[in-house]
């Protein structure tokens, strides 16, 4: 018998997440199609290269979209979470390919160190300009959002980057434009891409320990054996669980020794005063208790089964 209970969670401005995602969206194609045409007319490299960046965006942008859409589409019976992990999973995908960008970046400084090359500067800097003014509208659009979803920080970071990459086009623009110095671009490129990965792996990180049901941080899993163990009904808590299922959910399962055969309602009120304890505590907020009596299973924490 297995008893669970779940607190409800206020879904805060999803829709709102959604609109946003949708104008950056639109704002990136822009400049990627504005971007490529300047590149072509101009010869500058930086310029392409910050165009299949941007390009690389409008289609995390799309994944992180999608991915806010299916997350509120409501659970069946073939799917009793519903899309809940969609946006961890674009997370995962959106940080696994910024770090890839970045790789492709650090190869193209590098081979252009080796040579630098004359660039029609004016377009480089009028075009870097409506990338930055673009992009910075984009990226304070998700800033909010960025804090408390890993969805959305994920399209946050990729849109922050292409900023700072139109931010280093722009300086190298005017550098070349005025005093001709080339490496500047490379050099500029070559920062960009390893901050790109530092932002990236943090990312990649978290989502990995989400998908992979890793216990969260803030869990300290012994400690709370420990607290619910000193209830005075309890003789024993063995076969524990805790994951989280997205940002905003953290499940804890467990099974139960209890002194005595209690009943129902006995039950009842342990499992209350449990839940409050681990939610308030832990932010725990989905538990799932099996009671037991004198049952002969493999009492130790974790069980592997």
């Amino acid at each position: 018998m297995s008893h669970g209970h779940s607190h409800n969670h206020p879904h805060v401005h999803k829709d709102l997440r959604g609109r946003n995602l949708l104008i950056s969206i639109v704002l990136n194609i822009i400049i990627t199609a504005s971007q490529i045409i300047g590149g072509l007319l101009s010869g500058s490299l930086a310029l392409l290269s910050d165009a299949l960046h941007n390009f690389s965006d409008v289609l995390s942008l799309v994944v992180s979209y999608v991915a806010n859409k299916l997350s509120k589409k409501q659970a069946s019976i073939y799917r009793t979470f519903g899309y809940k992990r969609a946006e961890i999973l674009a997370a995962f995908i959106n940080a696994s390919t910024l770090i890839i960008v970045a790789i492709l970046l650090i190869i193209e400084a590098i081979k252009r160190f080796q040579q630098p090359e004359e660039i029609k500067t004016g377009l480089v800097i009028w075009l870097s300009l409506i990338a930055i003014i673009a992009n910075g509208a984009s990226v304070l659009l998700l800033k909010k959002d960025s804090e408390s979803n890993m969805n959305m920080r994920s399209a946050y970071l990729h849109l922050l980057t292409d900023m700072l990459a139109s931010v280093a086009v722009l300086i190298g623009g005017l550098l070349m434009k005025f005093y001709q110095i080339f490496w500047v671009d490379s050099a500029l490129t070559l920062a960009i891409a390893i901050y790109l990965i530092y932002m990236g792996y943090d990312l990649l990180k978290s989502s990995t320990k989400v998908l992979m049901l890793f216990t969260p941080d803030h869990v300290p899993i012994q400690k709370i054996v420990d607290e619910i163990s000193a209830f005075d009904a309890i003789k024993n808590v063995h076969h524990v669980h805790v994951w989280q299922l997205n940002e905003d959910e953290v499940h804890l399962e467990a099974h139960i020794d209890f002194h005595h055969d209690i009943t129902l309602s006995e039950f009842d009120e342990v499992l209350h005063n449990i839940e409050d304890l681990v939610l308030i505590r832990y932010h725990i907020n989905h538990v799932n208790i099996q009671p037991e009596f004198r049952k002969s299973d493999d009492k130790d924490i974790i069980v592997q089964d």
